[in-house]
């Protein structure tokens, strides 16, 4: 149900002054152009308007929980019509009672009977048109909110999902790795399970930020890369590179380690040699540029941009920015994949 617009005091106010205005415009006509007494005139106009006023009300309520979804425009012309005739029969009964003894007033009361049922007509057609735009309005701008609100919801859901649907990825591979470790290296396999631990704990306590610093992020990347490291071991080597500047810049929180995971990935695929990985961080034109690159066989080159990773991020960032470039994968002759992710800062 829409807001009563008499409720407000700004309406309220606004129809105090209509009403003594319309009032005083009818006294004056009475007086200065018709040639009645002031008792007569007050008399007149008072109840005429006294009546109408109520009328508005009425009219102002039964559009508040009624309106015709079909044929509202004839909705509106009866209802004000029967209105109009029943004011104009109802102030020719009780004036012609009260000046019964004044003939030349109950003349001029019942030659001016349709001329009064016209200008009560126009005037109450006018206030129910204006409250059926107020309520249209105000129920559209209610359906616009309850859209806005349901859409940011399932936005948000879809987000969370996105992000909880990463976390399982990156868990079922490193409790593969500890139970390998477990066999072959039992010391470095407790280590990994602490590490594991931190990095869930802090998983866990950033669940809910939609937005952390660069300094944040790194620091998450760097626990998921320690957990790498001992997967590992001297296999994987990185240079990450990060411009001072852009500490306190912020990213949608656990966008990077999905980009990192997919560069150890496929760096490491069907290979025993050590590889690079590069990160690097950088500000350009007031937008955060992170770029990862990996060494790749060039026969799996196929696969690029197709894992669940990449597609979970670009949806992310869609959903967020509305922008579907602002992550772009590409490889270069010598064989090195390179992801570049931007995100634009808020000013």
């Amino acid at each position: 149900m829409t807001d009563n617009p008499l409720l407000t005091k700004k309406a309220q106010r606004t129809a105090v002054i209509l009403f003594l205005s319309w009032t005083g415009a009818f006294i004056l006509l009475f007086v200065y152009t018709l040639n009645f007494n002031w008792y007569v005139s007050v008399a007149d106009s008072l109840i005429t308007n006294t009546l109408l006023a109520i009328a508005c009300v009425v009219l102002n309520m039964v559009l508040r929980f009624y309106q015709p979804k079909d044929e509202i425009v004839l909705f509106v012309l009866v209802l004000t019509i029967a209105l109009s005739v029943l004011i104009a029969f109802v102030c020719r009964l009780l004036l012609s009672h009260i000046f019964v003894q004044d003939h030349t007033y109950v003349n001029f009361l019942n030659f001016s009977l349709i001329f009064r049922f016209i200008v009560i007509f126009v005037f109450l057609a006018w206030c129910a048109f204006v409250n059926v735009l107020w309520y249209r309005l105000e129920e559209q701008s209610d359906t616009q909110e309850r859209l806005f609100a349901t859409q940011n919801l399932a936005k948000e859901a879809e987000l969370n999902k996105l992000r909880h649907q990463l976390q399982p990825h990156f868990l079922f591979n490193s409790l593969n790795s500890v139970y390998a470790l477990t066999i072959v290296n039992p010391k470095e396999a407790g280590t990994m399970i602490m590490k594991l631990a931190s990095f869930l704990r802090g998983t866990l306590k950033r669940d809910d930020e939609v937005w952390v610093s660069v300094a944040e992020e790194m620091e998450y990347i760097q626990l998921y890369l320690d957990i790498e490291k001992v997967r590992f071991s001297h296999r994987l080597n990185l240079d990450i590179r990060i411009n001072e500047d852009t500490l306190a810049l912020c990213l949608p929180g656990t966008l990077l380690q999905p980009i990192v995971e997919n560069a150890i990935k496929f760096g490491l695929y069907n290979t025993s040699a050590p590889i690079l990985i590069s990160i690097a961080v950088e500000i350009e034109n007031n937008t955060l540029k992170i770029s990862v690159q990996n060494p790749f066989e060039p026969e799996m080159k196929a696969v690029e941009g197709t894992g669940f990773g990449l597609s979970a991020i670009r949806r992310r960032l869609y959903l967020l920015f509305a922008d579907h470039t602002l992550l772009q994968t590409a490889s270069t002759a010598d064989n090195i994949y390179i992801t570049t992710l931007k995100i634009p800062q808020k000013i």
